[in-house]
């Protein structure tokens, strides 16, 4: 099987000729010798056939242990195992919506930019927040996006963040603020509730905090809030949408961002990716938005439409005068999440996540019932996830549970370090699990611990 090599030899000849080069090879002189691959160095096989490649790769796949397959997922942080409708597969799947163009014709690109608009007012509402972007890469980027509106509006570099937001989060962040200038202060938890009283450094041009946290704690905002208002301190909270279902919104908190990761709505864990972020803010930061704004209008036969708006912010302007270099967005997972929100209601998406918090709440009562090899971090209110302290080694106790067939949940070590939760266990319990399921998962945690 021969590799397939667009350029004749005279063509390769004629463009190094022009280059003034005598070799291939010669392109690559600027890369120092110690670290660049010569010929070999790969040691790749011969090329195959395209069923042997497709063996091959479904080896590779089969050393794999999906949690749609084989293993109970009782693991969130973030990512969780929701079922996910027919009816989304089937409408977002459809040719229209998968498609790399750019919706910049508003006269032939009508359906997508009419999807985002209605995406953009299912996150308004989740929010509690007038004007949302047509999505970001995933919520890490959300939030870097949010501290960069905050301190482009307030001109303060010096950014508060409780421990409580992702760990994975976080680390997006600190990699962010090393090129811009911004003061990231992390501000510690104390029995799973963010200590703002610890803080130095400041004064701050912008708090950010989980609502529920990453320990799935749902923290009293108001102190926090009127704090903020007081000091005139801008507050980005990163939220779970789906818990919106049952709290306040974080509009209705007072926050001035809300940013999310909207993977529960419509997308599987992926192992990772690719996710959807979600981004709203109040009406007078609209002209500091990040990323695409989808509008509705009239075009000049009086009909309604739709194209992308306010342009200038950062598509038809000059890279450095840019509210954001983020051009492009998630358009495909974000009409999945519009698409399976839709399908849900109102309705549906409360008994969501009332089945999720119902379940939550079996699982506490089964481990307590169960005696004392585990026990609850906190007796804080939570809504999906919760840690538990475990009486070996966390690291051991997924382990083993992985052999009894679950994903026990996500070990607290980093980013938890010197916190008094470092080393607990976070477990989620999502609508999929049953009662059935809750209880062995229980029995399952006693005997590994033995």
């Amino acid at each position: 099987m021969s590799g397939f090599i667009p350029h004749t030899t005279r063509e390769v000849e004629e463009m190094l000729s022009f280059l003034g080069l005598s070799s291939i090879e010669d392109l690559f002189n600027s890369i120092p010798a110690s670290i660049r691959l010569a010929k070999g160095d790969l040691n790749l096989p011969n090329g195959a056939s395209e069923p042997d490649v497709l063996n091959a790769i479904e080896g590779f796949a089969n050393s794999n242990r999906p949690v749609t397959n084989n293993l109970v997922c009782f693991a969130g942080g973030g990512a969780y195992d929701h079922d996910i409708s027919s009816a989304t597969k089937a409408l977002a799947s459809r040719s229209e919506f998968v498609t790399a163009y750019t919706p910049y014709q508003p006269e032939v690109a009508q359906g997508v930019l009419q999807a985002l608009f209605e995406y953009q007012t299912l996150v308004s509402r989740l929010s509690g927040l007038p004007i949302a972007n047509a999505s970001l890469y995933d919520g890490a980027s959300a939030l870097v996006e949010a501290i960069n509106l905050c301190a482009a509006q307030n001109k303060n570099h010096v950014i508060w963040m409780s421990q409580g937001i992702n760990p994975s989060f976080r680390t997006v962040v600190d990699t962010f603020a090393a090129g811009t200038g911004h003061e990231i202060i992390q501000v510690p938890l104390k029995k799973g509730l963010t200590d703002w009283t610890s803080t130095t450094g400041g004064p701050p041009g912008t708090m950010i905090i989980g609502y529920p946290n990453y320990l799935g704690i749902v923290e009293d905002l108001n102190p926090t809030i009127h704090f903020a208002v007081a000091n005139d301190i801008r507050v980005i909270i990163v939220y779970d949408p789906l818990a919106m279902a049952l709290l306040k919104s974080p509009g209705a908190v007072g926050a001035d961002v809300a940013v999310a990761e909207g993977q529960a709505f419509g997308t599987g864990l992926n192992f990772g990716g690719p996710y959807v972020g979600l981004f709203s803010t109040k009406n007078e930061y609209v002209r500091l938005l990040p990323g695409r704004l989808v509008g509705e209008t009239v075009d000049a036969n009086g009909q309604k439409g739709y194209v992308t708006t306010l342009r200038t912010r950062e598509q038809d302007i000059r890279r450095e005068k840019a509210s954001s270099n983020v051009c492009t967005n998630q358009t495909l997972i974000a009409i999945t999440a519009a698409i399976q929100l839709s399908w849900l209601g109102k309705s549906g998406i409360k008994e969501l996540a009332r089945r999720c918090y119902a379940g939550t709440e079996y699982l506490k009562k089964q481990l307590k019932e169960s005696g004392h090899a585990y026990s609850q971090f906190t007796d804080a209110p939570t809504v999906r996830e919760f840690a538990i302290r475990t009486p070996i080694a966390v690291e051991t106790v997924v382990e083993r549970m992985l052999e009894e067939g679950y994903l026990a949940g996500i070990p607290l070590r980093s980013g938890f370090e010197d916190s008094d939760v470092d080393g607990s266990l976070l477990v989620s319990v999502t609508e999929k699990r049953t009662a059935k399921e809750i209880e062995e998962f229980v029995n399952a945690l006693q005997r590994v611990a033995k």
